[in-house]
């Protein structure tokens, strides 16, 4: 059982089946990406730059991307204030949308900033 399996199963049920749905599609879409516990939440990389992960929070399953405030799509509201990403919410598995989210993965691919030397350039983000 990897990490991230023990962080989805610690969650409840209804949380546990969003994060199971994430888990996969993220896993299949995101094949070249590597994975693991960061931070407390399961994160995707590719390269070792953060790309996507999810994250338990009061309002429900909270769904980020690194760089999904340029990726020009009305479902991910939750933007960051200092950097570029953006997250959605979910409760419920059936509130994924499956065509969406594999959407979303493709341009997580393409639209990329440079989280991963954000400290050595002292909080500067650069586009890849």
């Amino acid at each position: 059982m990897t990490d991230i399996d023990k962080y989805n199963i610690s969650q409840s049920n209804e949380h546990q089946q969003v994060c199971e749905v994430l888990k996969y599609q993220i896993s299949k879409n995101l094949s070249n990406a590597t994975s693991k516990i960061w931070h407390a939440h399961p994160v995707w990389f590719i390269n070792d730059n953060p790309i996507i992960g999810y994250s338990k929070q009061k309002k429900g399953i909270r769904l980020m991307f690194w760089s999904g405030a340029d990726f020009d799509e009305d479902a991910l509201i939750v933007r960051g204030q200092k950097f570029k990403d953006a997250s959605i919410f979910f409760n419920n598995a059936t509130e994924i949308d499956v065509n969406e989210l594999e959407r979303w993965l493709k341009k997580s691919e393409i639209i990329q900033w440079d989280y991963k030397n954000i400290v050595k350039r002292k909080g500067v983000l650069i586009k890849l």
